[in-house]
């Protein structure tokens, strides 16, 4: 039996952070770049949540993010060794739900619908690792925990880093090999 990997979308597959600061900018007038984000989290950069709800809550938001640098190249590869989850939070923002399966349709459309997880709370999720970019996620991984580079983790440093999709394989067999070894 194939091991499981559950992966986040908004922030590992989905490139969150320009997006959402090009739309923070066209509502606002601010222009914050990701230099400027960096080791911040979300709520000293948006201390306005109604503005931060009005931008996530309107139509199209979820639906046009761009694809995350090797995401789809890198799920295909995983795919042939693992059985691969998409693991989402889509309620707080109920146009999300529609708009991320939408999404998750257009630009990896090789996973099943079966393998599509949206919900509330990831701590419900099993898998043997779990590719996210918030601790409130991975801190309470049942699996082992592979955190994704974003703007409000950078100063985190207590799960295995992933900076690009690219280094994913090799993590994944190096923690596997060393798995064998303890065995």
């Amino acid at each position: 039996m194939k091991k499981t990997i559950g992966i986040d979308m908004d922030g590992v597959l989905a490139d969150i952070e320009d997006h959402i600061l090009q739309t923070y900018y066209t509502e606002t007038g601010i222009t914050l770049t990701r230099e400027d984000i960096k080791g911040k989290s979300e709520e000293e950069l948006f201390p306005d949540r109604a503005m931060i709800m009005k931008i996530c809550n309107r139509e199209g938001f979820f639906r046009n993010l761009p694809v995350m640098e090797g995401a789809v190249e890198t799920v295909k590869l995983l795919m042939e060794d693992y059985e691969i989850y998409i693991v989402s939070a889509a309620m707080e923002f109920p146009l999300s739900l529609f708009e991320k399966y939408e999404w998750l349709a257009e630009h990896f459309p090789f996973i099943s619908w079966k393998n599509i997880i949206l919900c509330g709370n990831k701590s419900i999720i099993n898998t043997d690792y779990l590719i996210d970019d918030h601790c409130k996620n991975l801190d309470f991984c049942k699996g082992k925990p592979l955190m994704f580079s974003a703007f409000h983790n950078i100063g985190k440093d207590h799960h295995h880093r992933i900076n690009h999709w690219r280094e994913v394989p090799a993590l994944l067999k190096g923690l596997e090999e060393a798995e064998l070894s303890l065995a």
